[in-house]
């Protein structure tokens, strides 16, 4: 709201930077919201894998890969979260802006950590029921289909629209 307390249409020209930058920051959060579920589920399964029965016989290979997935869904949680906790510190010192960039580089670093994480996850459990070049071709794709809708399609729309 502006000085007399009538709503500012979100983009207008009456809406100042601090305004801006609330806004922002929320719609930023309502995305994050939908990437931090998929994380903390795949995270939280991927923390019972070791403690399975026979997960002992699994070949070195896989433990790397393991690793990979588990680690990477690790840092995905933290660059997801990371923007909640530095606002509670942050709250009320007039720096909600380079938040604002922040939190978006970081949601950035976040979902490309989410797609190595999904990636050697479906590699890892694909390579365990299936032998031959599937795994790989399926690894592949997840990766290739995540990094097109995730960050190819919108830079290249971006880009389009300058």
């Amino acid at each position: 709201m502006n000085a007399d307390q009538t709503p500012v249409p979100a983009g207008s020209p009456r809406e100042n930077t601090g305004e801006r930058a609330d806004r922002n920051f929320v719609e930023l959060l309502h995305g994050v919201r939908v990437a931090v579920t998929g994380v903390q589920v795949l995270f939280a399964f991927l923390l019972t894998v070791p403690f399975s029965p026979g997960f002992a016989e699994v070949a070195d290979s896989d433990r790397g890969l393991y690793y990979l997935a588990l680690t990477s869904a690790a840092v995905a949680s933290v660059f997801f979260i990371a923007p909640v906790a530095q606002h509670r510190i942050l709250f009320r010192q007039g720096l909600k802006e380079p938040l604002v960039h922040r939190a978006s580089l970081y949601s950035l670093i976040g979902t490309l950590a989410l797609a190595v994480s999904m990636t050697s996850a479906t590699l890892m459990v694909v390579g365990y029921l299936f032998d031959g070049p599937l795994p790989l071709l399926t690894a592949a794709a997840t990766a290739a289909l995540a990094a097109w809708l995730w960050f190819i399609q919108p830079v290249l729309q971006r880009s389009k629209d300058s």
